[in-house]
């Protein structure tokens, strides 16, 4: 039987990136949280910790801190359904590790967040990264469901389609003018335009540009922004075009501020919700929040043919 002392205090120590800082949590003091995964380290006879600062997990050591939260889940899911058998402030409220892109984070997913928070006492711990990386962060054991654009088999995992979120490439009227005004927006024009992207794993830009016909090897001078806030203002201000979600840019695009470079050359990216398959029935309310979120907010997912 796991030691769950131990799995708690390894937990803390993940959650809070530090032996001092999990002590603090657990109303303990550091050398009891250093000993209690010492012991467990001994038992299991791997390494769980890497010690620095902040303190990480191995792919052991995250894997069981998973577990620690699903078990967390399913107590406070039988203290909802059964208070009888786990009476109040026996079973601390439970912190769910979410991966969600960017883009969704600025816009629809936010409402499956209010939904899901106003129903239940969960915690949402939620790390940013991009829709074709957030299934590699379940395949590691770093999170517990995500947003991803991978409608691919996921070991130990359900996958639900959600919706799809169109990007269209941007830019102010003045950029325009002065980047394609006389020759018009080509393979050869685009090649010189500035390109915003918004960090090393979004290659939408690449995608489109791919596209139009431009290769890597002509690729556009490029900034990076890691911001939606800021990414859409720089487009806006004329420092470079980018692929927008048009959730974010509706307006803008109505007003004028923001031009679509090709209309029709839109890129659809269908986005699917993933979650650990042993995690189903504490996450179910969680799945519903984000379907509905997603499904208003977005286009539906064209059925294959």
């Amino acid at each position: 039987m796991l030691d769950y002392a131990g799995l708690e205090a390894l937990a803390a120590v993940l959650r809070e990136g530090s032996f001092d800082r999990a002590a603090r949590k657990l109303h303990v003091t550091p050398s009891a949280i250093s000993q209690r995964i010492k012991l467990l380290e001994e038992r299991l006879g791997q390494v769980l910790v890497m010690r620095g600062a902040p303190c990480t997990g191995t792919e052991a050591g995250r894997r069981l801190c998973l577990h620690v939260e699903q078990v967390a889940l399913l107590e406070n899911e039988l203290r909802r359904n059964n208070p009888e058998l786990v009476p109040e402030g026996q079973v601390a409220r439970p912190t769910l590790k979410l991966a969600v892109n960017a883009d969704s984070l600025n816009s629809w997913f936010v409402d499956a967040m209010a939904a899901f928070t106003q129903e239940g006492n969960e915690l949402l711990d939620i790390s940013i990264d991009d829709q074709d990386h957030t299934a590699k962060r379940i395949k590691e054991g770093e999170v517990m469901a995500a947003v991803t654009a991978s409608s691919s088999h996921i070991t130990g995992c359900n996958i639900w389609p959600l919706a799809n979120m169109q990007y269209v490439a941007a830019a102010s009227p003045a950029f325009i003018a002065r980047y394609f005004g006389a020759q018009g927006i080509n393979a050869q024009t685009l090649s010189q335009a500035p390109v915003l992207t918004y960090d090393r794993k979004d290659a939408m830009q690449d995608k489109w540009l791919h596209q139009q016909g431009v290769s890597a090897r002509h690729a556009p001078p490029r900034h990076w922004v890691p911001s939606a806030h800021a990414f859409v203002r720089a487009c806006e201000a004329g420092v470079a075009w980018g692929m927008h979600p048009t959730v974010l840019i509706r307006e803008h695009l109505a007003n004028g501020s923001l031009v679509e470079l090709l209309p029709g050359s839109g890129i659809p990216v269908p986005l699917y919700w993933a979650h650990a398959r042993n995690a189903q029935t504490g996450l179910e309310r969680l799945t519903q929040c984000v379907i509905n979120a997603a499904q208003a907010w977005l286009e539906p997912i064209d059925p294959k043919p």
